[in-house]
């Protein structure tokens, strides 16, 4: 596996320069031209709910052949004062085991916004989580399945086509009269988020992106390191080439929200880091201890994301902003802005080593200085890792950058 990281690392550094020039990417391109026309929609009468329109789209050609892709999209209610009033909207990006969830489109219109969720493994919702059943026009199956398709050609491989279909939903969302076309964010849900981080590094019609979970560097330290066992270093090198988040990230310039957990079963925060550090624009990380994984009201409500929306499409207070961060005589601190008070704050640190998965962290309350907008903490000798976490009055959570000793 290290032989793997350090080819896949020389292979990065080569395919972002290639990238940054609009060539393909170590033979993989997206044309955004083209996933910016409109996509022919067809009706999905025996899958509506209430609240939402069910319908298929047009998706990307697999295997020589059209296919259509699955969606929920939902509206606030118009408001008479203002019938010609646009909304801002989001693109929502399911992961593994998922599929359109009509309950997440709700949570968005319920906010005020437009909002489009998308199948991405050619399956429509019905079933159960995780088998949900297969229609005649879908694409390739998604996710683990991946790791198996390297031997057809790229425009056939489940990622090329997930990050198409959800860019394609992106324009059908754009051109619908009621959506503010400038004014529209993505996020996404462990593999989603996976898709997310590389939908910002193709797709720059997006205003922000808020990934949950999901990151790059797979071959680095994943959930994932057994399939790329398998794989064998030759496989396992093409596909992290091809597909891993790290190879996209560094041409993204939007606003990201970064949300993890301390635990995270599947994207820990090494490899986290590492990800959220190649965007060139403005970052914001959310890092709960042991922050549950998973659809629902885990992954798909967080507040942070909620607040970031407003204020990037709404032009509402922002969340708070750590402006530089140091060490002084074992007081960690971090500088910060914030248009919203601050209820608390807390040094997160962990005392162990090893699996990220298997540490216990701990927090440790930290002192507000509101005059000075600095936040300091006392660092345990026996610390490995630490950060700081700020909470403000909506009880959302911005955090430092963690530090290893």
């Amino acid at each position: 596996m290290r032989r793997l990281v350090i080819l896949f690392t020389f292979c990065l550094a080569t395919a972002s320069a290639a990238f940054a020039q609009t060539q393909p990417v170590n033979g993989v391109r997206f044309d955004l031209a083209a996933l910016s026309k409109v996509p022919a929609t067809f009706p999905a009468d025996d899958l509506q709910v209430p609240d939402v329109k069910a319908f298929f789209y047009e998706g990307a050609p697999y295997q020589g052949r059209p296919t259509r892709v699955f969606a929920y999209t939902g509206f606030p209610a118009a408001d008479p004062a203002q019938p010609d009033k646009k909304f801002p909207a989001m693109v929502l990006i399911h992961g593994g085991g998922g599929t359109a969830f009509d309950r997440w489109v709700k949570v968005w219109t319920s906010r005020g916004y437009a909002a489009i969720a998308m199948d991405l493994c050619g399956c429509v919702p019905v079933g159960t989580y995780g088998k949900w059943q297969r229609h005649e026009h879908g694409g390739p199956p998604g996710w683990d399945a991946s790791f198996g398709q390297l031997e057809t050609p790229i425009e056939d491989q489940w990622t090329w086509q997930a990050v198409s279909a959800a860019a394609l939903g992106h324009s059908l969302l754009r051109a619908d009269p009621r959506v503010d076309a400038g004014r529209i964010g993505v996020t996404g849900i462990s593999w989603g988020g996976y898709l997310t981080c590389i939908v910002a590094g193709v797709d720059n019609r997006f205003q922000f992106a808020a990934p949950v979970y999901g990151c790059g560097y797979l071959g680095d330290n994943s959930a994932w390191l057994p399939a790329f066992e398998k794989l064998g270093p030759e496989q396992a090198g093409l596909w992290l080439r091809q597909w891993d988040p790290s190879i996209y990230l560094g041409q993204s310039a939007m606003p990201m929200l970064w949300v993890n957990g301390t635990n995270d079963f599947a994207y820990p925060p090494d490899s986290w880091q590492k990800s959220y550090r190649l965007p060139t624009g403005p970052r914001t990380l959310c890092l709960r201890i042991r922050m549950p994984h998973g659809h629902g009201p885990a992954g798909e409500n967080p507040e942070e994301i909620h607040v970031m929306a407003n204020h990037i499409l709404r032009g509402e207070k922002s969340l708070p902003k750590v402006v530089k961060q140091g060490v002084t005589d074992q007081v960690a601190w971090v500088d910060f802005e914030s248009s919203v008070a601050l209820s608390k704050a807390e040094l997160t640190f962990t005392r162990d080593t090893g699996r990220w998965q298997d540490r216990k962290w701990e927090a440790a309350p930290a002192t507000i200085d509101a005059a000075t907008r600095r936040v300091t903490a006392e660092i345990p000798a026996d610390a490995k890792v630490y950060y700081l976490n700020l909470f403000d009055e909506r009880n959302c959570v911005v955090s430092s950058e963690h530090v290893e000793r």
